[in-house]
């Protein structure tokens, strides 16, 4: 819905001034008594979208009318529309075509040239002009393959005549030819696509041409497709029967192999056209349709172009054919420190109507990964990025990872936007997809970005949009914790390496701000989105990804700790207790919310919310990292092959992983599977395989565990070597498991799990005492339950060359015989390089 917009215009020498209005795709609202009018009987919405122009034009006339000014003030109707036209002219309003109003602005004559470069871009779909008959669906052609209706084989396009090609039909042993001659029977197939073709009668056969046909006759393409036609019969000369070969045209695309293609751009001949053709250097390849303002900077540059889609009423295919130009959105991304592959950017904006407009844009990755080519099939098989520290091993190419598909600032990058139009109390009125092109216009840090909306003194548009973003996310983070899911914890570490060593110069855990929230509630909110998307268009076929519910079981760490630490209160020494009591405390104030419920997520999230302490304000976190231990793996399916699609963790019915291709290789899927859903993309038989999808699940599943593993390995090597630099550290630790003869501690400053245990080699055993039902553990008359604190040392045990670990011993509390003394941290100096000569 556009609105009506009333412009006052300098004024010309035929009109004075004027007031326009246009009527281009424009619906008329109107609550006024005096230009309010109802829709008739056996009128349509248009016709009454019409007769509401004219009738406010007249009204603004009789009020405009009225004003005592020296200047004429007159308004006119603009319209394209024959009929309305004549009707405003009728009714005695002043009404012209566009050309006509434009052509009559002599102090502006470039604009003509404006107006020819709008007609030149609406010529190729004139009157919605069907040049190609429709590509019947792909389960039609493999019904039609399977009863011989049609044969399946790989198109390729003659270099020396752009209207014809053969099909080399695939068989079970020998390779037949069929001819394809004519533009309709080509039928928008590109070479090396998979078609299904249908023969032609036998009288309609045709021999192999011999004339050499260049389609090189410059911009003019839209009046050729009659003259393509009579070109194609010039190549059906007298032949002899013997020299006849099978004959077909083309139903239908099983697989289409476009790539990204080099060449020149042929510059449109129209002055300041944003269209053009680009001509690939291989002559196989037909001309493609590009948009570009580039387009005297490109003119004589050899040039990449890709295919994105050839409607039915195109002549020719075209790059930006489903892309939608949203490069003057003021959009930014927010990411770690360091981040070169940008997966992600945003946008909030205010909508004219009071609401507000959110995008999450997503690198289109699926552009440059064709299905089934080897860029295709090797992230298939890697699954996933696996970040190391200070390393990182890509899934796909750097050149694509940290260039092409990284959503840089200040550069246009191609991109699938999920658009919504929320309410200000984010209720979802309305949602969209859509291929686009955007330029991010600030690549940020979570840091930066949390300092923009804290700042009482920027207030640009970047900033606006942030703080629009973050208000936002809190009530969509409030509305998902209320409806049950959880929010957990898991202490995630960040290395400072040494410029020249890279060796870890300083350890800490990962501060996250309000900042990180905002971005992960928008991509919970676009992989909720698109799962629903894909799942309505693809009921057997959409990649997912489910949380199963943990067994009861599994809670038993957590319930277990939650009692232990509230049986702790009654271990406390009774000078404690008695303090507690004498200033005014209720006896269990440590205790407060400590009883775990695990009945359902939304019980657990609730248990865990209300568990405080006064006294312990760690112990949150402390009990949503035990959670985290307590839950299942959450796993990729195929809709078609499970019937259970709910995120536990999430509290959500259905979701799926769409934010992140240039590290997943499952989101390359779901951004397929979307832009065949959004008719932005064609499908291939893969995608439509629920036991293929099935197995490249499994082998995403198992490459998301051992990329896991991995990083794992790397926090701890790096580690040890960082604690190879000191000689004894003491720290603050938390117990988390009580054993039989050990405890296992999380040292919070760095992140940083060990085990302190109680029998050595070589070393009296000291009375252990275990009590598997708090559980505690009791050494030589001291009780340890888990979350108590204690201080350990942390050192590097290098006694095994092959085998060097972090080993850890309990300073406080004091236990004769058990405890080690407390020891300054001393850190060792790295040793120094040896100077060169000449340094």
């Amino acid at each position: 819905m556009a609105k009506l917009i009333v412009k006052k215009k300098e004024p010309d020498k035929r009109n004075g001034y004027s007031a326009i209005f246009g009527t281009e795709e424009c619906t008329c609202y109107d609550t006024s008594e005096e230009t309010y009018i109802e829709q008739e009987q056996g009128e349509n919405s248009n016709d009454r979208n019409d007769r509401a122009i004219r009738v406010a034009v007249k009204w603004y006339n009789e009020h405009l009318a009225k004003l005592q000014t020296e200047e004429k003030i007159k308004v006119i109707l603009l319209t394209n529309d024959r009929k309305n036209k004549e009707k405003a002219v009728e009714e005695g309003i002043a009404a012209y075509t566009c050309e006509e109003y434009i052509k009559s602005l002599i102090a502006n004559p470039e604009l003509v040239d404006r107006l020819a470069c709008l007609n030149d871009e609406g010529n190729e779909m004139e009157s919605g002009k069907i040049i190609f008959s429709e590509h019947l669906p792909l389960s039609k052609l493999q019904q039609g393959i399977k009863s011989g209706l049609y044969l399946q084989g790989t198109f390729r396009a003659n270099r020396d005549n752009y209207l014809e090609a053969t099909v080399w039909v695939h068989g079970d042993g020998d390779q037949r030819e069929v001819i394809i001659q004519g533009l309709r029977n080509l039928n928008r197939a590109v070479h090396e696509d998979i078609v299904a073709v249908e023969l032609l009668s036998k009288d309609a056969w045709a021999a192999p041409s011999s004339v050499v046909l260049l389609d090189d006759e410059g911009q003019n393409e839209d009046d050729a497709v009659e003259k393509e036609e009579e070109k194609a019969k010039s190549l059906k000369t007298s032949v002899s029967k013997n020299m006849l070969r099978p004959t077909g045209r083309v139903v239908g695309i099983i697989k289409r192999n476009w790539r990204p293609y080099c060449g020149m751009l042929s510059k449109s001949q129209i002055k300041e056209s944003r269209r053009h053709l680009f001509t690939p250097a291989d002559r196989r390849i037909p001309r493609i349709r590009i948009e570009t303002r580039q387009s005297s900077t490109l003119e004589g540059q050899r040039i990449i172009v890709a295919i994105d889609g050839w409607p039915r009423s195109s002549r020719y295919p075209h790059d930006m054919k489903f892309r939608e130009d949203l490069r003057h959105l003021c959009v930014c991304s927010v990411d770690p420190p360091g981040c070169t592959d940008i997966d992600d950017a945003l946008h909030c904006r205010d909508l004219e109507n009071g609401n507000l407009e959110v995008g999450v844009h997503i690198a289109d990755v699926s552009h440059f990964i064709r299905p089934g080519n080897a860029l295709d099939q090797e992230s298939a098989k890697r699954g996933t990025t696996v970040y190391l520290c200070e390393k990182r091993i890509d899934m796909v190419p750097e050149l694509l990872s940290s260039n092409l598909c990284s959503l840089r600032s200040n550069v246009d990058r191609l991109a699938f936007s999920c658009i919504w139009e929320l309410t200000h109390n984010a209720e979802i009125l309305r949602t969209r997809f859509t291929k686009s092109v955007i330029n991010s216009k600030a690549s940020l840090t979570y840091a930066e970005a949390q300092m923009r909306i804290d700042s009482a003194s920027m207030n640009d548009d970047i900033t606006h949009s942030l703080r629009g973003l973050n208000k936002l996310a809190k009530i969509l983070k409030k509305r998902r914790i209320d409806n049950g899911a959880l929010t957990l914890s898991s202490p995630e570490v960040r290395f400072h390496m040494d410029s020249e060593t890279h060796d870890p110069i300083d350890l800490q855990t990962k501060e996250l701000k309000e900042t990180n929230s905002m971005v992960e509630e928008f991509m919970l909110l676009a992989n909720i989105s698109v799962a629903q998307k894909i799942y309505d268009e693809f009921s057997e076929h959409a990649l997912l990804r489910k949380h199963p519910a943990p067994p009861p079981s599994n809670y038993d760490i957590l319930v277990k700790a939650a009692k232990s630490k509230a049986s702790s209160w009654y271990s406390k020494p009774k000078e404690i207790r008695g303090l507690i009591l004498l200033i005014g405390l209720p006896h269990d104030y440590l205790l407060q919310g400590l009883e775990i419920k695990t009945d359902s997520a939304k019980a657990l999230a609730d248990s865990l919310d209300s568990a405080e302490s006064l006294s312990f304000p760690y112990l949150n976190t402390l009990l949503r990292i035990l959670a985290t231990r307590c839950m299942m793996q959450a796993v990729y399916f195929c809709s078609g092959m499970d019937n259970d699609f709910h995120h536990y963790g999430l509290a959500s019915p259905i979701y799926t992983h769409f934010t992140s291709p240039i590290r997943r290789y499952a989101d390359i899927i779901v951004h397929r599977l979307l832009a065949v859903a959004i008719g932005a993309d064609s499908t291939y038989p893969d995608l439509t395989d629920k036991h293929k999808l099935a197995e490249l699940c499994n082998n995403l599943n198992y490459r998301h565990k051992m990329a896991q593993y991995a990083q794992r390995a790397s926090v701890a090597f790096h580690t040890q070597l960082f604690f190879k630099s000191k000689d004894v550290v003491n720290e603050e630790a938390y117990i988390l498991f009580v054993r039989k003869n050990a405890i296992v501690v999380l040292i919070p400053k760095y992140g940083l799990e060990g085990t302190v245990f109680f029998e050595e080699k070589d070393k009296p055993k000291p009375t252990l005492l275990y009590n598997d039902e708090i559980p505690s553990l009791t050494v030589e008359g001291t009780t340890f339950h888990t979350f108590d604190k204690v201080t350990v040392n942390i050192m590097l045990d290098a006694s095994n060359i092959q085998h060097q670990k972090i080993r850890m011993a309990l300073v406080e509390p004091k236990i004769p015989g058990v405890t080690v003394p407390s020891q300054q941290s001393n850190n060792r100096e790295p040793e120094k390089k040896k100077q060169k000569l000449g340094e």
